[in-house]
Protein backbone atom coordinates (compact mmCIF):
# COMPACT_ATOMS: atom_id res chain seq x y z
CA UNK A 1 0.00 0.00 0.00
CA UNK A 2 2.85 2.42 1.19
CA UNK A 3 4.47 1.93 -1.76
CA UNK A 4 1.48 2.34 -4.20
CA UNK A 5 0.72 5.92 -2.87
CA UNK A 6 5.19 6.82 -2.45
CA UNK A 7 5.52 7.85 -5.77
CA UNK A 8 2.82 10.64 -5.61
CA UNK A 9 5.43 12.56 -2.75
CA UNK A 10 6.50 13.41 -6.06
CA UNK A 11 8.70 16.70 -6.50
CA UNK A 12 7.63 17.32 -2.83
CA UNK A 13 10.41 14.27 -2.07
CA UNK A 14 13.19 16.57 -1.13
CA UNK A 15 10.91 18.67 1.92
CA UNK A 16 9.89 15.01 3.26
CA UNK A 17 13.69 13.35 3.05
CA UNK A 18 15.13 16.74 5.20
CA UNK A 19 12.93 15.99 7.88
CA UNK A 20 14.15 12.81 9.27
CA UNK A 21 17.64 15.50 9.71
CA UNK A 22 15.85 18.20 11.57
CA UNK A 23 13.84 16.10 13.82
CA UNK A 24 16.85 13.85 14.91
CA UNK A 25 18.69 17.17 15.67
CA UNK A 26 15.49 18.35 17.77
CA UNK A 27 15.31 15.37 19.47
CA UNK A 28 19.26 15.49 20.82
CA UNK A 29 18.55 19.19 21.59
CA UNK A 30 15.71 18.27 23.64
CA UNK A 31 16.74 14.93 25.14
CA UNK A 32 19.90 16.62 26.10
CA UNK A 33 18.50 19.27 28.66
CA UNK A 34 17.28 16.84 31.15
CA UNK A 35 21.25 15.19 31.00
CA UNK A 36 22.55 19.06 32.02
CA UNK A 37 19.80 19.27 35.00
CA UNK A 38 20.80 16.52 36.32
CA UNK A 39 24.28 17.88 36.15
CA UNK A 40 23.48 21.02 38.02
CA UNK A 41 21.42 19.13 40.19
CA UNK A 42 24.25 16.36 41.32
CA UNK A 43 27.04 18.94 40.93
CA UNK A 44 26.54 22.63 40.65
CA UNK A 45 23.88 22.75 43.37
CA UNK A 46 25.56 20.24 45.62
CA UNK A 47 29.00 22.14 45.52
CA UNK A 48 27.35 25.31 45.10
CA UNK A 49 29.35 26.05 42.27
CA UNK A 50 27.69 29.47 40.58
CA UNK A 51 29.65 29.80 37.52
CA UNK A 52 28.90 26.32 36.83
CA UNK A 53 25.01 26.31 37.19
CA UNK A 54 25.26 29.74 35.03
CA UNK A 55 27.15 27.95 32.53
CA UNK A 56 25.08 25.07 32.22
CA UNK A 57 21.99 26.75 32.23
CA UNK A 58 23.09 28.98 29.75
CA UNK A 59 24.03 26.39 27.93
CA UNK A 60 20.22 24.63 28.26
CA UNK A 61 18.71 28.14 26.83
CA UNK A 62 20.83 27.86 23.96
CA UNK A 63 19.59 24.93 23.05
CA UNK A 64 16.12 24.84 23.97
CA UNK A 65 16.66 27.57 21.02
CA UNK A 66 17.86 25.15 18.47
CA UNK A 67 15.18 22.78 19.02
CA UNK A 68 12.19 25.39 18.48
CA UNK A 69 14.05 26.55 15.38
CA UNK A 70 14.62 22.66 14.47
CA UNK A 71 11.11 22.16 15.48
CA UNK A 72 9.60 24.65 13.51
CA UNK A 73 11.22 23.49 10.08
CA UNK A 74 10.83 20.03 10.38
CA UNK A 75 7.05 21.04 10.60
CA UNK A 76 7.25 23.40 7.73
CA UNK A 77 9.15 20.88 5.79
CA UNK A 78 6.01 18.17 7.07
CA UNK A 79 3.28 20.26 6.13
CA UNK A 80 4.68 21.04 2.45
CA UNK A 81 5.53 17.92 1.73
CA UNK A 82 2.01 16.36 2.77
CA UNK A 83 -0.05 18.96 1.07
CA UNK A 84 2.20 18.35 -2.28
CA UNK A 85 1.48 14.70 -1.75
CA UNK A 86 -2.38 15.43 -1.24
CA UNK A 87 -2.16 17.51 -4.24
CA UNK A 88 -0.84 14.94 -6.55
CA UNK A 89 -2.70 12.27 -4.83
CA UNK A 90 -6.09 14.02 -6.32
CA UNK A 91 -4.92 15.32 -9.48
CA UNK A 92 -3.74 11.29 -10.31
CA UNK A 93 -7.50 10.14 -8.72
CA UNK A 94 -9.26 12.66 -10.39
CA UNK A 95 -7.25 11.94 -14.11
CA UNK A 96 -8.55 8.56 -13.79
CA UNK A 97 -11.94 9.32 -13.33
CA UNK A 98 -11.34 11.55 -16.34
CA UNK A 99 -10.24 8.05 -18.47
CA UNK A 100 -13.06 6.09 -16.94
CA UNK A 101 -15.64 4.62 -19.21
CA UNK A 102 -18.99 4.02 -18.14
CA UNK A 103 -18.59 0.91 -16.96
CA UNK A 104 -15.66 2.14 -15.15
CA UNK A 105 -18.21 4.80 -13.88
CA UNK A 106 -21.10 2.36 -13.42
CA UNK A 107 -18.74 0.52 -10.98
CA UNK A 108 -18.45 3.09 -8.23
CA UNK A 109 -21.62 5.70 -7.31
CA UNK A 110 -20.91 9.33 -8.26
CA UNK A 111 -20.68 9.64 -4.32
CA UNK A 112 -18.46 7.27 -3.70
CA UNK A 113 -16.05 8.89 -5.65
CA UNK A 114 -16.58 12.32 -4.62
CA UNK A 115 -15.62 10.83 -0.86
CA UNK A 116 -12.72 9.33 -2.36
CA UNK A 117 -11.36 12.66 -4.17
CA UNK A 118 -12.21 14.56 -0.64
CA UNK A 119 -12.34 12.15 2.39
CA UNK A 120 -9.91 9.69 1.99
CA UNK A 121 -7.60 11.76 0.25
CA UNK A 122 -7.57 14.09 3.64
CA UNK A 123 -7.20 11.73 5.69
CA UNK A 124 -4.47 10.09 4.07
CA UNK A 125 -2.63 13.51 3.53
CA UNK A 126 -3.23 14.10 7.38
CA UNK A 127 -1.79 10.91 8.82
CA UNK A 128 1.00 11.05 6.05
CA UNK A 129 1.54 15.02 8.05
CA UNK A 130 1.01 13.05 11.24
CA UNK A 131 4.10 10.76 10.52
CA UNK A 132 6.46 12.92 8.80
CA UNK A 133 6.02 15.44 12.54
CA UNK A 134 5.69 12.46 14.75
CA UNK A 135 6.28 9.13 13.59
CA UNK A 136 9.68 10.26 12.90
CA UNK A 137 10.24 11.92 16.00
CA UNK A 138 8.16 9.83 18.35
CA UNK A 139 10.53 6.60 18.09
CA UNK A 140 13.66 9.04 17.45
CA UNK A 141 12.25 10.34 20.94
CA UNK A 142 11.90 6.84 22.39
CA UNK A 143 14.87 5.41 21.55
CA UNK A 144 17.73 8.22 22.34
CA UNK A 145 15.38 8.42 25.96
CA UNK A 146 15.60 4.56 26.39
CA UNK A 147 19.23 4.56 25.50
CA UNK A 148 20.08 7.73 27.90
CA UNK A 149 17.92 6.02 30.49
CA UNK A 150 20.04 2.82 30.42
CA UNK A 151 23.31 5.09 30.85
CA UNK A 152 21.93 6.53 33.51
CA UNK A 153 20.89 3.25 34.72
CA UNK A 154 20.61 -0.25 33.12
CA UNK A 155 18.61 -1.78 35.96
CA UNK A 156 16.01 0.54 36.19
CA UNK A 157 15.35 0.53 31.94
CA UNK A 158 14.63 -3.40 32.08
CA UNK A 159 11.51 -1.72 33.77
CA UNK A 160 10.96 0.09 30.48
CA UNK A 161 12.46 -2.91 28.43
CA UNK A 162 9.27 -4.91 30.21
CA UNK A 163 6.37 -2.65 29.98
CA UNK A 164 6.93 -1.48 25.69
CA UNK A 165 6.79 -4.78 24.95
CA UNK A 166 3.63 -5.21 26.20
CA UNK A 167 1.90 -1.79 25.35
CA UNK A 168 3.03 -2.36 21.14
CA UNK A 169 1.41 -5.89 21.42
CA UNK A 170 -1.69 -4.52 22.79
CA UNK A 171 -1.89 -1.15 20.82
CA UNK A 172 -1.51 -3.80 17.65
CA UNK A 173 -4.40 -5.97 18.31
CA UNK A 174 -6.68 -2.94 18.97
CA UNK A 175 -5.61 -1.69 15.68
CA UNK A 176 -6.18 -4.72 14.11
CA UNK A 177 -9.79 -4.37 14.83
CA UNK A 178 -9.79 -1.00 14.18
CA UNK A 179 -9.05 -1.12 10.72
CA UNK A 180 -12.04 -3.11 9.62
CA UNK A 181 -14.72 -0.91 11.32
CA UNK A 182 -13.01 2.37 10.23
CA UNK A 183 -13.45 0.86 6.26
CA UNK A 184 -17.44 0.46 6.96
CA UNK A 185 -17.54 4.08 8.74
CA UNK A 186 -15.84 5.65 5.50
CA UNK A 187 -19.03 3.40 2.88
CA UNK A 188 -21.26 5.14 5.64
CA UNK A 189 -20.01 8.06 4.28
CA UNK A 190 -20.58 7.33 0.68
CA UNK A 191 -24.25 6.54 1.57
CA UNK A 192 -24.74 9.46 3.48
CA UNK A 193 -23.10 11.64 0.02
CA UNK A 194 -25.23 10.17 -2.24
CA UNK A 195 -28.24 10.92 -0.41
CA UNK A 196 -26.94 14.75 0.07
CA UNK A 197 -25.88 14.63 -3.64
CA UNK A 198 -29.41 13.70 -4.70
CA UNK A 199 -30.95 16.20 -2.81
CA UNK A 200 -29.18 18.74 -3.78
CA UNK A 201 -29.67 18.05 -7.76
CA UNK A 202 -33.19 17.32 -7.06
CA UNK A 203 -34.41 19.84 -4.83
CA UNK A 204 -37.28 21.64 -7.35
CA UNK A 205 -38.57 17.73 -7.85
CA UNK A 206 -38.43 17.20 -3.78
CA UNK A 207 -39.90 20.47 -3.62
CA UNK A 208 -42.58 20.03 -6.41
CA UNK A 209 -44.23 16.53 -4.69
CA UNK A 210 -43.49 17.79 -1.09
CA UNK A 211 -41.09 14.84 -0.15
CA UNK A 212 -39.01 16.97 1.82
CA UNK A 213 -40.34 14.42 5.15
CA UNK A 214 -39.27 11.53 3.43
CA UNK A 215 -36.19 12.74 2.23
CA UNK A 216 -35.22 14.04 5.88
CA UNK A 217 -36.28 10.43 7.32
CA UNK A 218 -33.65 8.93 4.12
CA UNK A 219 -31.13 11.56 5.22
CA UNK A 220 -31.53 10.39 9.32
CA UNK A 221 -31.22 6.86 8.38
CA UNK A 222 -27.85 7.57 6.64
CA UNK A 223 -26.30 9.72 9.33
CA UNK A 224 -27.90 7.24 11.86
CA UNK A 225 -25.58 4.58 10.20
CA UNK A 226 -22.99 7.05 9.75
CA UNK A 227 -23.06 8.16 13.46
CA UNK A 228 -23.50 4.50 15.03
CA UNK A 229 -20.46 2.81 12.96
CA UNK A 230 -18.40 5.97 13.93
CA UNK A 231 -19.18 5.09 16.98
CA UNK A 232 -18.42 1.31 16.97
CA UNK A 233 -15.00 2.73 15.22
CA UNK A 234 -14.73 4.89 18.02
CA UNK A 235 -15.06 2.00 20.85
CA UNK A 236 -12.75 0.27 20.19
CA UNK A 237 -9.97 3.14 19.76
CA UNK A 238 -10.75 4.17 22.94
CA UNK A 239 -9.44 1.01 24.62
CA UNK A 240 -5.68 2.54 23.22
CA UNK A 241 -5.37 5.36 25.74
CA UNK A 242 -6.45 3.63 29.10
CA UNK A 243 -3.87 0.36 28.30
CA UNK A 244 -1.09 2.91 27.65
CA UNK A 245 -1.46 4.92 30.85
CA UNK A 246 -1.95 1.52 32.57
CA UNK A 247 1.17 0.04 31.50
CA UNK A 248 3.08 3.54 31.33
CA UNK A 249 1.88 4.25 35.01
CA UNK A 250 2.83 1.18 36.31
CA UNK A 251 6.10 1.77 34.77
CA UNK A 252 6.33 5.31 36.12
CA UNK A 253 5.29 4.15 40.05
CA UNK A 254 8.53 0.86 39.86
CA UNK A 255 10.92 3.34 38.59
CA UNK A 256 10.34 5.49 41.65
CA UNK A 257 9.82 2.99 43.78
CA UNK A 258 13.17 1.18 42.77
CA UNK A 259 14.88 4.86 42.22
CA UNK A 260 14.30 5.51 45.80
CA UNK A 261 15.64 2.68 47.04
CA UNK A 262 18.88 3.39 44.84
CA UNK A 263 19.04 6.66 45.54
CA UNK A 264 18.93 5.88 49.74
CA UNK A 265 21.81 3.58 49.05
CA UNK A 266 23.52 5.97 47.27
CA UNK A 267 23.90 3.92 43.30
CA UNK A 268 22.20 7.21 42.19
CA UNK A 269 22.21 10.75 42.37
CA UNK A 270 18.89 12.50 43.11
CA UNK A 271 19.41 14.82 39.70
CA UNK A 272 20.01 11.31 37.87
CA UNK A 273 16.87 10.42 39.33
CA UNK A 274 14.68 13.34 38.20
CA UNK A 275 16.40 12.77 34.91
CA UNK A 276 15.28 9.19 34.53
CA UNK A 277 11.84 10.13 35.23
CA UNK A 278 11.95 12.81 32.89
CA UNK A 279 12.93 10.54 30.37
CA UNK A 280 10.17 8.33 31.19
CA UNK A 281 7.90 10.97 30.74
CA UNK A 282 9.55 11.90 27.13
CA UNK A 283 9.05 8.16 26.12
CA UNK A 284 5.62 7.54 27.79
CA UNK A 285 4.97 11.25 25.18
CA UNK A 286 6.37 9.25 22.48
CA UNK A 287 4.02 5.82 22.93
CA UNK A 288 1.13 8.50 23.27
CA UNK A 289 2.00 10.16 19.86
CA UNK A 290 2.81 6.87 18.29
CA UNK A 291 -0.32 5.36 19.56
CA UNK A 292 -2.57 8.97 17.95
CA UNK A 293 -0.63 7.90 15.20
CA UNK A 294 -1.21 4.63 14.98
CA UNK A 295 -5.12 5.55 15.41
CA UNK A 296 -5.40 7.61 12.25
CA UNK A 297 -3.39 5.42 10.50
CA UNK A 298 -6.13 2.82 10.90
CA UNK A 299 -8.69 5.17 9.69
CA UNK A 300 -6.35 6.33 6.57
CA UNK A 301 -5.43 2.38 6.17
CA UNK A 302 -8.96 1.93 4.66
CA UNK A 303 -9.31 5.21 3.21
CA UNK A 304 -5.85 4.36 1.31
CA UNK A 305 -7.31 1.35 0.30
CA UNK A 306 -10.50 2.83 -1.51
CA UNK A 307 -8.07 5.04 -3.09
CA UNK A 308 -5.82 2.66 -4.59
CA UNK A 309 -9.00 0.52 -5.69
CA UNK A 310 -10.22 3.68 -7.91
CA UNK A 311 -6.13 3.93 -9.04
CA UNK A 312 -6.28 0.24 -10.15
CA UNK A 313 -9.20 -0.15 -11.68
CA UNK A 314 -8.17 -1.33 -15.34
CA UNK A 315 -9.92 0.83 -18.00
CA UNK A 316 -11.85 -0.76 -20.29
CA UNK A 317 -11.75 1.47 -23.01
CA UNK A 318 -8.34 2.63 -24.35
CA UNK A 319 -6.32 3.91 -27.09
CA UNK A 320 -4.65 0.90 -29.32
CA UNK A 321 -0.81 1.16 -29.94
CA UNK A 322 -1.28 2.09 -33.84
CA UNK A 323 1.53 2.83 -36.29
CA UNK A 324 -0.80 4.64 -38.42
CA UNK A 325 -3.84 7.05 -36.93
CA UNK A 326 -7.28 6.70 -39.14
CA UNK A 327 -8.83 10.15 -40.16
CA UNK A 328 -12.43 10.67 -39.76
CA UNK A 329 -13.88 12.60 -42.99
CA UNK A 330 -16.98 12.18 -43.86
CA UNK A 331 -19.11 10.53 -41.26
CA UNK A 332 -20.22 7.27 -43.02
CA UNK A 333 -21.36 4.95 -39.64
CA UNK A 334 -21.93 1.23 -39.88
CA UNK A 335 -23.50 -1.36 -37.48
CA UNK A 336 -22.34 -4.91 -38.11
CA UNK A 337 -24.15 -7.68 -35.88
CA UNK A 338 -23.64 -5.63 -32.61
CA UNK A 339 -24.17 -7.18 -29.70
CA UNK A 340 -23.77 -5.35 -26.15
CA UNK A 341 -24.39 -6.06 -22.57
CA UNK A 342 -23.26 -3.71 -19.31
CA UNK A 343 -21.88 -6.52 -17.32
CA UNK A 344 -18.29 -6.75 -18.99
CA UNK A 345 -17.86 -9.82 -17.22
CA UNK A 346 -19.98 -11.43 -19.73
CA UNK A 347 -22.67 -12.46 -17.33
CA UNK A 348 -26.12 -11.40 -18.00
CA UNK A 349 -28.55 -10.25 -21.22
CA UNK A 350 -27.72 -8.51 -24.06
CA UNK A 351 -29.03 -4.87 -24.30
CA UNK A 352 -28.54 -4.79 -28.16
CA UNK A 353 -28.70 -8.17 -30.03
CA UNK A 354 -27.66 -8.25 -34.11
CA UNK A 355 -28.09 -4.68 -34.71
CA UNK A 356 -26.69 -3.84 -38.24
CA UNK A 357 -27.64 -0.65 -40.31
CA UNK A 358 -25.53 1.58 -42.44
CA UNK A 359 -25.08 5.46 -42.49
CA UNK A 360 -24.16 7.30 -45.56
CA UNK A 361 -22.58 10.75 -44.94
CA UNK A 362 -24.74 13.35 -44.46
CA UNK A 363 -27.68 11.48 -44.26
CA UNK A 364 -30.37 12.25 -41.23
CA UNK A 365 -31.40 9.29 -38.94
CA UNK A 366 -34.02 8.99 -36.99
CA UNK A 367 -33.90 6.43 -33.69
CA UNK A 368 -37.77 5.84 -32.52
CA UNK A 369 -39.00 2.80 -30.11
CA UNK A 370 -40.06 2.58 -26.66
CA UNK A 371 -38.38 3.66 -23.22
CA UNK A 372 -35.99 1.17 -22.61
CA UNK A 373 -36.07 -0.51 -26.07
CA UNK A 374 -31.83 0.33 -26.37
CA UNK A 375 -32.23 3.53 -28.22
CA UNK A 376 -29.63 5.54 -26.16
CA UNK A 377 -27.35 2.54 -25.57
CA UNK A 378 -27.15 2.19 -29.17
CA UNK A 379 -25.37 5.58 -30.12
CA UNK A 380 -23.02 5.39 -27.11
CA UNK A 381 -21.39 2.98 -28.70
CA UNK A 382 -20.71 5.53 -31.54
CA UNK A 383 -18.40 7.55 -29.53
CA UNK A 384 -16.89 4.54 -27.61
CA UNK A 385 -18.73 5.73 -24.45
CA UNK A 386 -19.14 1.84 -24.56
CA UNK A 387 -17.96 -1.05 -26.89
CA UNK A 388 -20.10 -3.64 -28.33
CA UNK A 389 -19.81 -7.06 -26.78
CA UNK A 390 -19.53 -8.56 -30.28
CA UNK A 391 -19.63 -7.50 -33.71
CA UNK A 392 -18.43 -3.71 -34.98
CA UNK A 393 -19.01 -0.16 -35.03
CA UNK A 394 -17.49 1.29 -37.80
CA UNK A 395 -17.13 4.71 -38.80
CA UNK A 396 -15.57 5.64 -42.16
CA UNK A 397 -15.01 2.19 -42.94
CA UNK A 398 -12.66 1.62 -39.30
CA UNK A 399 -13.41 0.18 -36.54
CA UNK A 400 -14.33 3.06 -33.94
CA UNK A 401 -11.53 0.57 -31.53
CA UNK A 402 -9.16 1.69 -33.86
CA UNK A 403 -9.39 5.09 -33.44
CA UNK A 404 -7.49 7.25 -30.69
CA UNK A 405 -10.37 8.25 -28.44
CA UNK A 406 -9.58 11.91 -28.85
CA UNK A 407 -9.01 11.82 -32.79
CA UNK A 408 -12.57 10.24 -32.60
CA UNK A 409 -14.72 12.04 -29.83
CA UNK A 410 -13.27 15.37 -31.38
CA UNK A 411 -15.60 14.54 -34.70
CA UNK A 412 -18.86 13.68 -32.78
CA UNK A 413 -21.45 16.22 -31.40
CA UNK A 414 -23.72 14.57 -28.76
CA UNK A 415 -26.37 16.99 -27.32
CA UNK A 416 -28.39 14.70 -24.41
CA UNK A 417 -32.34 15.25 -23.58
CA UNK A 418 -30.39 15.76 -19.69
CA UNK A 419 -28.01 18.49 -20.53
CA UNK A 420 -25.33 19.60 -18.75
CA UNK A 421 -24.26 22.73 -18.62
CA UNK A 422 -21.23 24.27 -16.23
CA UNK A 423 -20.66 27.29 -14.19
CA UNK A 424 -19.76 30.47 -16.07
CA UNK A 425 -21.10 32.65 -19.05
CA UNK A 426 -23.06 31.28 -21.41
CA UNK A 427 -20.42 32.80 -23.68
CA UNK A 428 -17.79 30.45 -22.00
CA UNK A 429 -20.18 27.11 -22.11
CA UNK A 430 -20.56 27.55 -25.94
CA UNK A 431 -17.17 27.55 -26.73
CA UNK A 432 -16.53 23.93 -24.96
CA UNK A 433 -17.56 23.48 -28.66
CA UNK A 434 -14.99 25.58 -30.27
CA UNK A 435 -12.61 27.42 -27.90
CA UNK A 436 -11.35 29.41 -30.88
CA UNK A 437 -15.23 30.37 -31.71
CA UNK A 438 -15.55 34.88 -32.05
CA UNK A 439 -18.54 35.96 -31.22
CA UNK A 440 -20.64 36.55 -34.85
CA UNK A 441 -19.68 32.11 -34.65
CA UNK A 442 -21.05 32.12 -31.54
CA UNK A 443 -24.60 34.38 -32.27
CA UNK A 444 -24.61 32.61 -35.73
CA UNK A 445 -24.81 28.84 -33.71
CA UNK A 446 -27.08 30.46 -31.00
CA UNK A 447 -30.03 31.30 -34.24
CA UNK A 448 -29.89 27.82 -35.62
CA UNK A 449 -30.30 26.38 -32.57
CA UNK A 450 -33.17 29.19 -31.49
CA UNK A 451 -31.16 30.61 -28.45
CA UNK A 452 -30.08 33.76 -29.47
CA UNK A 453 -33.52 35.70 -28.75
CA UNK A 454 -33.55 34.38 -25.38
CA UNK A 455 -30.16 35.16 -24.62
CA UNK A 456 -30.65 38.62 -25.57
CA UNK A 457 -33.03 38.97 -23.09
CA UNK A 458 -31.02 38.19 -20.06
CA UNK A 459 -29.53 41.84 -19.05
CA UNK A 460 -25.67 40.57 -19.64
CA UNK A 461 -26.63 38.81 -23.03
CA UNK A 462 -24.16 36.16 -23.75
CA UNK A 463 -22.11 37.12 -21.04
CA UNK A 464 -24.63 36.14 -18.30
CA UNK A 465 -23.59 33.44 -15.52
CA UNK A 466 -25.43 30.47 -15.56
CA UNK A 467 -25.46 28.80 -11.79
CA UNK A 468 -24.14 25.24 -11.02
CA UNK A 469 -25.93 23.03 -14.29
CA UNK A 470 -27.37 25.83 -15.26
CA UNK A 471 -30.02 26.19 -12.82
CA UNK A 472 -31.29 29.72 -13.68
CA UNK A 473 -31.81 28.19 -17.39
CA UNK A 474 -35.53 26.54 -18.64
CA UNK A 475 -35.18 22.91 -19.50
CA UNK A 476 -35.94 23.66 -23.22
CA UNK A 477 -33.09 26.72 -23.28
CA UNK A 478 -30.83 24.44 -21.41
CA UNK A 479 -31.48 22.54 -24.61
CA UNK A 480 -30.94 24.83 -27.12
CA UNK A 481 -27.80 26.09 -25.77
CA UNK A 482 -26.37 22.17 -25.91
CA UNK A 483 -27.36 22.10 -29.36
CA UNK A 484 -25.64 25.41 -30.27
CA UNK A 485 -22.48 24.49 -28.35
CA UNK A 486 -22.40 20.65 -30.29
CA UNK A 487 -23.24 22.61 -33.74
CA UNK A 488 -20.32 25.00 -32.69
CA UNK A 489 -18.18 22.53 -33.03
CA UNK A 490 -19.04 21.51 -36.50
CA UNK A 491 -18.97 17.86 -36.23
CA UNK A 492 -18.73 14.82 -38.98
CA UNK A 493 -21.21 13.23 -36.68
CA UNK A 494 -23.76 14.45 -34.75
CA UNK A 495 -25.74 12.33 -32.04
CA UNK A 496 -29.15 13.88 -30.86
CA UNK A 497 -30.92 12.24 -27.59
CA UNK A 498 -34.24 13.19 -27.19
CA UNK A 499 -32.43 16.97 -27.33
CA UNK A 500 -35.80 18.70 -28.27
CA UNK A 501 -38.00 17.26 -25.81
CA UNK A 502 -38.56 20.33 -23.96
CA UNK A 503 -38.96 22.64 -27.40
CA UNK A 504 -42.40 23.62 -28.72
CA UNK A 505 -43.46 21.84 -32.38
CA UNK A 506 -42.40 25.56 -33.87
CA UNK A 507 -38.97 25.90 -32.47
CA UNK A 508 -38.11 22.43 -32.79
CA UNK A 509 -39.52 22.69 -36.61
CA UNK A 510 -37.05 25.42 -37.13
CA UNK A 511 -34.02 23.62 -35.43
CA UNK A 512 -34.49 20.77 -38.06
CA UNK A 513 -34.16 23.30 -40.83
CA UNK A 514 -30.61 24.71 -39.60
CA UNK A 515 -29.78 21.37 -39.40
CA UNK A 516 -30.46 20.51 -43.28
CA UNK A 517 -29.14 24.07 -44.30
CA UNK A 518 -25.91 24.19 -41.99
CA UNK A 519 -25.32 20.86 -41.22
CA UNK A 520 -25.42 19.37 -44.43
CA UNK A 521 -22.66 17.67 -44.56
CA UNK A 522 -23.06 15.85 -41.32
CA UNK A 523 -24.18 12.82 -40.42
CA UNK A 524 -27.01 13.47 -37.79
CA UNK A 525 -28.62 10.65 -34.88
CA UNK A 526 -31.72 11.61 -33.92
CA UNK A 527 -33.27 9.76 -30.87
CA UNK A 528 -37.17 10.64 -30.68
CA UNK A 529 -40.60 10.22 -28.89
CA UNK A 530 -42.61 12.08 -31.37
CA UNK A 531 -42.48 10.86 -35.25
CA UNK A 532 -43.00 14.34 -36.32
CA UNK A 533 -39.58 14.89 -34.98
CA UNK A 534 -37.82 12.40 -37.57
CA UNK A 535 -40.21 11.86 -40.15
CA UNK A 536 -38.26 14.22 -42.57
CA UNK A 537 -35.10 11.87 -41.64
CA UNK A 538 -33.57 9.80 -44.64
CA UNK A 539 -33.87 6.71 -42.80
CA UNK A 540 -35.71 6.20 -39.43
CA UNK A 541 -34.91 2.74 -37.08
CA UNK A 542 -37.06 1.14 -35.26
CA UNK A 543 -36.08 -0.49 -32.12
CA UNK A 544 -37.77 -2.76 -29.92
CA UNK A 545 -36.13 -5.11 -26.96
CA UNK A 546 -32.38 -4.22 -28.56
CA UNK A 547 -33.12 -5.32 -32.09
CA UNK A 548 -33.73 -3.72 -35.24
CA UNK A 549 -37.86 -4.34 -35.82
CA UNK A 550 -37.62 -1.79 -38.74
CA UNK A 551 -35.73 0.61 -40.98
CA UNK A 552 -37.16 2.68 -43.57
CA UNK A 553 -38.56 6.40 -44.82
CA UNK A 554 -41.53 7.86 -42.64
CA UNK A 555 -43.80 6.62 -45.63
CA UNK A 556 -42.16 3.25 -45.95
CA UNK A 557 -42.77 2.66 -42.21
CA UNK A 558 -46.08 3.64 -42.04
CA UNK A 559 -47.23 1.59 -44.87
CA UNK A 560 -45.27 -1.78 -43.35
CA UNK A 561 -44.02 -1.69 -39.92
CA UNK A 562 -47.05 -2.47 -37.37
CA UNK A 563 -44.68 -1.32 -34.31
CA UNK A 564 -43.91 2.65 -35.97
CA UNK A 565 -47.80 2.63 -36.96
CA UNK A 566 -48.79 2.09 -33.77
CA UNK A 567 -46.20 4.96 -32.51
CA UNK A 568 -48.03 7.20 -35.01
CA UNK A 569 -51.57 5.91 -34.51
CA UNK A 570 -50.92 6.93 -30.69
CA UNK A 571 -49.44 9.94 -31.23
CA UNK A 572 -52.43 11.47 -33.75
CA UNK A 573 -54.95 10.07 -31.02
CA UNK A 574 -53.39 12.28 -28.85
CA UNK A 575 -53.04 15.33 -31.28
CA UNK A 576 -56.81 14.83 -31.97
CA UNK A 577 -57.66 14.59 -28.23
CA UNK A 578 -55.95 17.95 -27.97
CA UNK A 579 -58.33 19.57 -30.28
Amino acid sequence: MIKKLAPFIGQYKKYALIVPLLVFLDVLAELSMPLLMARIIDTGISSQDLGFIARTGGFMILLALAAIVFGVLFMRMGAIASMGFGANLRDALFEKVQAFSFNNIDRFSTASLITRLTNDVNNVQLTFLMMLRILMRAPMMLVVAFFLAYTINARLSLILAIAIPILVIGVALIINTAVKRFSVMQQKIDAINNVLQENLIGGRVVKSFVRQDFESGKFKLANDNLTNAGIRAVSIVILNMPLMMLVMNGATLAVIWQGGQFVAGGEMGTGQLISFISYIMQILMSVMMLSMVVVMSARAKASAERIIEVLDTELDIVDKPLTETPTLHSGKVEFRQVDFKYDISGSGENVLSGISFTVQPGQIIGIVGGTGSGKTTLVNLIPRLYDATQGEVLVDGVDVRDYPLETLRAQIGVVLQKNTLFSGSIAENLRWGDPDATQAELEAACRSAQAHNFILEFPDGYNTILGQGGVNLSGGQKQRLSIARAMLKKPKILILDDSTSAVDSTTEAKIRQAFHEELRDTTVFIIAQRISSVRDADQILVIEDGKVAGQGTHAELLAGNRIYQEIHASQQEGVFANV
